[in-house]
C-alpha cells in the first residue's frame, strides 16, 4: 500500500524531470520536492507512519541561501495540514514551521544521492505550544534525460 501511495505522489513530480524525493526514517516523513538545485523550490511532506490515524501534510516553499557542488543550504517556512481533523470538528490547519537545512552529496560517485539534515521549530496554529524538530534523511535527486 505504501508503494502505491509513493507512486501516486512521485508520478507528477518526476514528470518535471528534476524532482527530488527524500525519506526521513526517524520522523516517518516522505518528502517530494521540485528541483532543490534552483534558487527557490517547493517541498511537500506526508506522514508515513499511519494511514488513517493522521494525514499530516506539510507544504513548504524553500530558498537556497548557499549552493556548492556538494551541498545546498536552505531556509523556508511551512504550514502543516491534517484533513482528518475536519472529521473531529477540529481545525484542518495544525500549525506553522520554519526550516533551516542542508542537503549534502556524501559520495561524489553518486551525485544524485543526498543526505538531508534539517532543524525546524514548529508552532501550533494558535501559537500556544510548539516543538523543535530535527530531521535526518536520505534524498534522491532525479535528473532530466537529455534529448538526442
Amino acid at each position: 500500500m505504501k508503494l502505491f501511495i509513493l507512486i501516486l505522489i512521485l508520478a507528477p513530480f518526476t514528470a518535471f524531470g528534476q524532482a527530488s524525493v527524500a525519506y526521513y526514517p526517524f520522523n516517518s516523513f516522505l518528502s517530494v520536492s521540485s528541483n532543490p538545485n534552483r534558487a527557490a523550490w517547493f517541498d511537500a511532506r506526508v506522514q508515513t507512519n499511519t494511514l488513517f490515524g493522521s494525514l499530516s501534510t506539510t507544504l513548504a516553499p524553500m530558498i537556497n541561501v548557499r549552493r556548492t557542488t556538494t551541498a545546498n543550504y536552505y531556509v523556508g517556512v511551512s504550514a502543516r495540514f491534517n484533513a482528518l481533523n475536519s472529521l473531529a470538528d477540529a481545525d484542518v490547519l495544525e500549525g506553522y514551521g520554519l526550516h533551516v537545512g542542508v542537503r549534502v552529496v556524501p559520495l561524489t560517485i553518486l551525485p544524485n544521492v543526498r543526505v538531508a539534515f534539517e532543524l525546524s521549530p514548529f508552532a501550533r496554529a494558535n501559537f500556544k505550544s510548539g516543538i523543535f524538530y530535527s530531521y535526518l534523511g536520505v534524498a534522491y535527486q532525479f535528473n532530466k534525460k537529455s534529448k538526442l
